[in-house]
């Protein structure tokens, strides 16, 4: 019978999705290790953000600037901008290295600056800071690498461990995605015989059942990808097509990655629209079978729905909600991820459908969803994200969702109840993501959104004339 993906949850390596996430083995290291980046870890830095009182006069950096020297806190980054949280104001962003007394610092310029904020990785402290999060598209690049396992790195039962070949294939699949930087063209593979002919079988046998099973969103853009993709029997899509298919249809783009993120990571890239994607393939002996997520799960059961646009928002959506959330909430969305994007139902014309990149991969799961002996519930975040589940077997239980709309707007309320003294918004002009914590900010966001509606309340006047 086959089995389905396993994947990993977080530091405690036990569950989360069955999508991409990424390891990386060291040279330096025994053969098969995770790759350790050498030079300094800012997983262990602070970020301060910082602007004076109004009545600070001119050059005021400087003062500021003589207490982090007093209180022995190296600074690995600064920048000073705009505030947008102030008509003609500005603030300070630093980052700081660990060690010092950083505590007393915070202390000290919480009373002495007129806006303080806190950002940190390493965020299990008494310092009220928010757990770190990427900035802008390009801070992808600070934790791609930051992974918990795969790669190279196979455990004794997995298929391809006691083979040298496959071993040396995924270490060249890791290498490619730890050498991998925002904005570079993502690097072809030229796939073996051997590698096609995994795929091939993978593809006839689940390409055969999408008409009956899959959603109608999928078996919509599945054809555009055969058109445009390179999706064939016999051959491999490559990630660097597929992710400007996606930037034209709906902004979502691919990364590379060898192994599991942590689910904040791989959720925070999301709120980016972008994807962190395996490109290995799994081990020949058992095509039906692979232990951890690969690029056929990847490009035949995640990618089609991401060319959705309703699809794609509600991917975005809990993305965003991710951010600065607290640790337990983390865990509450990516339990509601995978019972959506990984493991969910919906029903369209009457009958079940499936839309979760898990079952679109898996032949035996994908039947066994809609053939009435699992227990079927309605999807409704707040329950949806306490429930357990087992990642060895087919699931006992799935979420069933009316449509996309219905389920974003409810995870859109379900990211209200998670505590964040700020709102998120992306702006995909930028590519970078709005910290909303003041009167100012928000003035600006309703004065944008008013001009949005005029615009749309002209068409409509057009539309009736």
């Amino acid at each position: 019978m086959e089995t389905r993906s396993i994947v990993n949850n977080g530091m405690t390596k036990n569950r989360y999705n069955q999508c991409c996430t990424c390891t990386v083995p060291d040279p330096k290291l025994m053969d098969g290790g995770n790759y350790i980046k050498e030079g300094r870890d800012s997983s262990k830095s602070t970020c301060l953000i910082f602007s004076p009182k109004e009545d600070d006069e001119p050059g005021s950096l400087g003062r500021y600037l003589k207490l982090f020297a007093k209180h022995k806190v190296n600074l690995l980054h600064i920048e000073s901008r705009s505030s947008a949280r102030e008509i003609d104001g500005y603030e300070f962003m630093v980052e700081c290295a660990p060690g010092g007394d950083l505590g007393k610092l915070i202390e000290t310029l919480r009373e002495q600056c007129g806006y303080f904020s806190i950002i940190s990785r390493n965020h299990k402290d008494n310092l009220g800071t928010v757990p770190w999060f990427p900035g802008r598209l390009k801070d992808l690049d600070r934790f791609a690498n930051q992974i918990l396992s795969y790669g190279s790195e196979l455990d004794a039962d997995h298929p391809g461990f006691t083979d040298p070949v496959y071993r040396a294939r995924r270490k060249y699949f890791a290498d490619i995605a730890y050498h991998y930087k925002h904005g570079e063209k993502i690097p072809r593979v030229d796939y073996t015989p051997d590698e096609i002919a995994t795929w091939s079988v993978v593809f006839k046998k689940l390409t055969s059942l999408y008409p009956k099973y899959a959603c109608r969103e999928h078996n919509h853009v599945f054809p555009l990808l055969i058109e445009n993709c390179g999706y064939r029997e016999d051959n491999i899509p490559q990630l660097e097509d597929i992710s400007n298919f996606l930037k034209d249809s709906t902004g979502f783009s691919l990364r590379p990655v060898a192994g599991l993120l942590s689910s904040r990571d791989f959720l925070a890239g999301l709120a980016f629209r972008v994807f962190h994607s395996t490109q290995y393939i799994r081990h020949s002996s058992r095509p039906l079978y692979t232990p951890e997520p690969d690029v056929c799960h990847e490009v035949l059961g995640h990618v089609p729905l991401l060319a959705d646009p309703a699809f794609a928002q509600f991917s975005q959506v809990i993305g965003l909600a991710s951010l600065g959330a607290p640790d337990e909430y983390i865990e509450k969305l990516a339990t509601c991820f995978w019972f959506t994007v990984e493991f969910g139902l919906c029903r369209q014309n009457g009958e079940l459908k499936a839309y979760g990149a898990g079952l679109l991969s898996s032949y035996g799961e994908l039947e066994y969803s809609v053939s009435g002996k699992p227990e079927l519930r309605s999807f409704e975040p707040a329950k949806t994200a306490l429930q357990k589940y087992p990642i060895t077997e087919y699931q006992p239980i799935y979420y069933v969702a009316e449509d996309f709309e219905d389920a974003k707007e409810k995870m859109i309320k379900f990211a209200q109840t998670i505590p964040r003294r700020f709102g998120v918004r992306y702006d995909p002009y930028t590519q970078r993501l709005n910290i909303i914590d003041s009167k100012h900010q928000i003035e600006d966001l309703v004065s944008n959104v008013n001009q949005e509606v005029q615009i749309l309340m002209d068409a409509l006047r057009k539309l009736k004339d």
